[in-house]
């Protein structure tokens, strides 16, 4: 109940926002370790897989680009392998201050947001990674030999797809900035051509200069907006469905 929230005093407060970090500091940092000394040789080889199935000679130029490469790496997946630790934590955290009907709003948002972030990551990678990857590859091959530096490929890979987990996020956006009266249907629809040319430019900006990578970032979350103007059509601003 919000009424437990209040009773409680700004150092409790304090204290258990303390203990969220310092328990999913440590759950990260555990999974971080687990991921480095058990798991990192077959995740660098699914990582390197795409282009060392393509014949391409994977290379570091510094002392220490291999090593830090695997532990960005590790990092990334031991945040990840933690991650519903985290998640658990922190709405442990803002549960109390929730109200029944909040908790049940809240907790649907949080897990949508979630899923459509893994649903963009899951289709950059499956279904426009490749592409770019052989686009590239296709564009240089009359201009010289590739061989990749470890750490800019692995750079070049989560460039490329955590942009697609972010965009995925515009239902959940659209959704909450209607529900607050920020937007509405009617408005939203009358931008259409303006969201389209929005998109277009965002993509051009969140991928890699190619065409391919652009188009595929576009469509997906063109038709991301085309759902949300429908959600948002039975969405009341909570100001009206406060006077109701």
């Amino acid at each position: 109940m919000a009424q437990e929230q209040n009773k409680q005093s700004l150092g409790e407060h304090l204290v258990a926002l303390r203990t969220l970090f310092l328990r999913s500091a440590a759950a990260i940092g555990i999974a971080f370790l687990v991921v480095f000394y058990v798991a990192i040789e077959p995740l660098m080889a699914f990582i390197t897989g795409p282009i060392v199935e393509r014949g391409i000679t994977v290379i570091y130029t510094e002392m220490s680009a291999a090593l830090m490469t695997k532990l960005k790496v590790a990092f990334i997946a031991g945040a990840v392998l933690a991650s519903p630790y985290v998640f658990w934590q922190i709405w442990a955290f803002i549960k109390p201050a929730l109200y029944e009907h909040e908790k049940k709003a809240f907790l649907g948002t949080f897990l949508t947001t979630v899923l459509l972030f893994l649903l963009g990551v899951a289709f950059c990678y499956l279904a426009v990674y490749f592409l770019a990857v052989d686009f590239f590859l296709v564009a240089g091959e009359d201009l010289a030999t590739p061989m990749l530096a470890i750490d800019k490929y692995v750079g070049f890979l989560f460039g490329f797809v955590l942009p697609f987990g972010l965009a995925f996020e515009l239902p959940v956006a659209l959704c909450i900035t209607t529900k607050m009266g920020l937007t509405n249907y009617e408005m939203l629809a009358g931008k259409r051509k303006f969201v389209i040319l929005a998109v277009v430019v965002i993509a051009a900006f969140l991928t890699p200069p190619d065409v391919v990578s652009q188009i595929m970032l576009s469509v997906p979350i063109l038709l991301l907006f085309e759902v949300s103007l429908q959600i948002c059509r039975r969405i009341k601003p909570r100001a009206e469905a406060t006077e109701n």
